[in-house]
């Protein structure tokens, strides 16, 4: 099949599992088959992070990311052959926020708020253009590292009467939005955020992927978030999953996969 790339940003999906015991033992070589097609995607430039789900909802999850939707789809299809059932999925894409500061909010703020002009006013232009250059890089194109925890919820914006988000002006959107930003950066080095966009392609809006080391803050920062005017008023959540991200074969086999024979 010809690849299917986005014309901005990349391909997400997250899909969620349960190990079949039964089809395990009968069908040696699960894991393998697992593993082999985990290291095939990452060959043509995907990523691929796996967790050992905690609680009831899945057993494995797997997170993969890259330019190529056709080429996610086959990994996806890969994987039934694999004692292992699907219970839940979300699919969605890299994005920048449309509340992205612009250029000329960042220089309204430098003259308004600092004073700035001439040759000092373009200066900070200067290493503002850099800093957001990397920024919508790495929202658009990540590349993620490991964390010892992964935890991942759908969202979307109500449509209630009376707290209809896309009812408010977007000047009125931005600020409430600009102000969830400064909660989500307080967590900078403790969190690292992944919000991807599926609007018209899943039954949420949005996806929110969480990486720490910590699990106490996860808890802090959606929890402080969730008192933001953005949210409090605004926001519906989805289900939460967590798990422990660990190297391919350990998440695996944690998650109850675990056979080293070779496939028949």
């Amino acid at each position: 099949m010809e690849p299917l790339v986005p014309s901005i940003g990349w391909g997400v999906l997250h899909l969620f599992y349960r190990v079949d015991h039964a089809r395990a033992e009968r069908e040696p070589g699960g894991a393998k088959r697992v593993l082999d097609a985990i290291a095939s995607l990452e060959s043509d430039d995907h990523q691929v992070l796996c967790a050992a789900v905690l609680g009831h909802k899945a057993d494995i999850a797997m997170m993969v990311l890259g330019p190529d939707l056709a080429r996610l789809q086959l990994f996806q299809r890969e994987l039934r052959d694999a004692p292992l059932d699907l219970v839940w999925s979300f699919v969605s894409l890299t994005e920048l926020s449309e509340y992205t500061s612009t250029e000329d909010d960042e220089r309204a703020r430098l003259v308004a708020g600092e004073g700035l002009e001439g040759s000092a006013l373009e200066e900070r232009l200067v290493a503002w253009r850099e800093r957001m250059a990397h920024y919508a890089e790495n929202r658009v194109h990540p590349r993620l590292p490991r964390k010892r925890l992964m935890s991942f919820y759908p969202m979307s914006k109500r449509r209630d009467a009376g707290a209809n988000w896309y009812e408010l002006p977007f000047d009125e959107r931005k600020r409430l939005m600009g102000g969830h930003a400064r909660v989500g950066r307080q967590y900078a080095g403790r969190i690292l955020q992944l919000i991807t966009g599926s609007t018209g392609i899943d039954d949420w809006e949005w996806g929110v992927t969480l990486l720490a080391d910590d699990p106490v803050a996860l808890k802090e920062i959606v929890n402080e978030m969730r008192f933001d005017a953005a949210s409090a008023r605004y926001a519906e959540f989805g289900p939460f999953f967590t798990g422990l991200m660990l190297d391919p074969p350990e998440a695996l086999a944690r998650g109850g996969l675990e056979d080293t024979r070779a496939v028949r």
